[in-house]
């Protein structure tokens, strides 16, 4: 059910403190952690506690929460001092995509060049 912790979910369980993450932001609606992977100096994942398989549903069920997922984006490129010289903030969305883990979050990214077309 949308909203509801999913036992088999990497995000729904650093959300609950049973997998260890590198934790810069936390609010009532939201969690910020370095990603494991970074594609940047700056690679910072910002989740919803409550699970939704990815940031549609996310906008449809939960619109406000979304909102606060992007606000903390920011704080997170003011706190990593790249909100001035720019960053990305990424939702892949499905597979196809390249999200691999079905839980909203969106990527923070900057301290690089980031050209578009990524690749």
């Amino acid at each position: 059910m949308p909203g509801e912790p999913q036992a088999d979910c990497l995000f729904c369980k650093i959300v609950a403190g049973d997998v260890p993450a590198t934790i810069v932001r936390e609010t009532d609606t939201t969690v910020a952690f370095r990603d494991i992977n970074p594609q940047a100096p700056t690679h910072v994942l910002v989740i919803p506690r409550a699970h939704y398989p990815d940031a549609a549903a996310l906008a449809a069920a939960s619109p406000e929460v979304l909102a606060d997922v992007v606000r903390e984006a920011r704080e997170v490129a003011v706190q990593d001092k790249v909100s001035d010289t720019g960053y990305r903030i990424v939702f892949n969305t499905g597979g196809g995509a390249g999200q691999t883990v079905f839980h909203a979050h969106a990527h923070v990214l900057g301290g690089r060049g980031l050209e578009w077309p990524p690749g």
